[in-house]
């Protein structure tokens, strides 16, 4: 296997939320990037000796933090074996996809009700980055971007309970594209991402709920779910 674990030094884009937290905040938004970005592969080995080194912490902080992401799904806890980041199976990644559907179209509704234009210009913002990210060629960006997408979008329908599912659903979906993704394309549209914001902005919920779903239909269908 290769051996990934060195790039998590790499600064975290949230790391400036957490600076004020704890170490174990630390830690896991940088593996929680990682796996964003697909830094981290699904599968690779997450030893707690060598995150500590990289990271210049205890064991124990480490590993609260693997408990964390073993909580949210995208890390698996082996007894005795370690943690590794998780391979959603063709089964899993079929039922991920279908719990997102629901929740997207919760957290759209909502948003449609309590986005403020604040928040709206903040996506537009992340649009725009996600956009220019793919163009310089740093796909991993662009995947961090769209998913970190969805999670303001569900910032912005103030339902906090929505807000730590879709956490959990972004990384894992993170995850599937790894492992099913046909080709090498962007499997998050910039351009579906802006003409949701219109709709949420002209406060109409059934066109934003059929933007999302339409948007969800796209990716999904860029994933090779076959059996074999």
């Amino acid at each position: 296997m290769n051996e990934p674990l060195p790039s998590l030094k790499k600064l975290p884009r949230t790391a400036r939320t957490v600076r004020s937290g704890t170490q174990d905040d630390m830690v896991y938004a940088h593996i929680f990037e990682a796996i964003l970005e697909q830094r981290l592969a699904p599968g690779t080995k997450l030893s707690e000796e060598a995150l500590g080194e990289i990271f210049g912490v205890s064991r124990t902080i480490i590993r609260r933090a693997l408990s964390r992401l073993g909580h949210e799904g995208v890390v698996l806890l082996r007894p005795n074996r370690g943690a590794v980041v998780a391979s959603p199976s063709v089964e899993q990644a079929r039922q991920v996809f279908f719990a997102r559907r629901l929740v997207e179209k919760a957290i759209t509704e909502l948003a449609v009700e309590h986005a403020t234009a604040e928040q709206l210009a903040g996506l537009r913002q992340m649009v725009s980055d996600e956009r220019d990210s793919f163009a310089r060629g740093d796909r991993g960006a662009g995947i961090r971007l769209s998913g970190e997408f969805h999670l303001q979008l569900a910032v912005a329908a103030k339902n906090a309970p929505l807000i730590s599912f879709q956490r959990s659903l972004v990384s894992l979906t993170s995850l599937i594209i790894a492992q099913y993704e046909s080709g090498n394309r962007s499997h998050c549209s910039y351009d579906e991402h802006n003409r949701l914001i219109d709709a949420i902005e002209a406060r109409d919920a059934k066109l934003a709920v059929q933007q999302m779903m339409h948007h969800m239909d796209h990716i999904d269908s860029k994933l090779n779910l076959d059996e074999d």
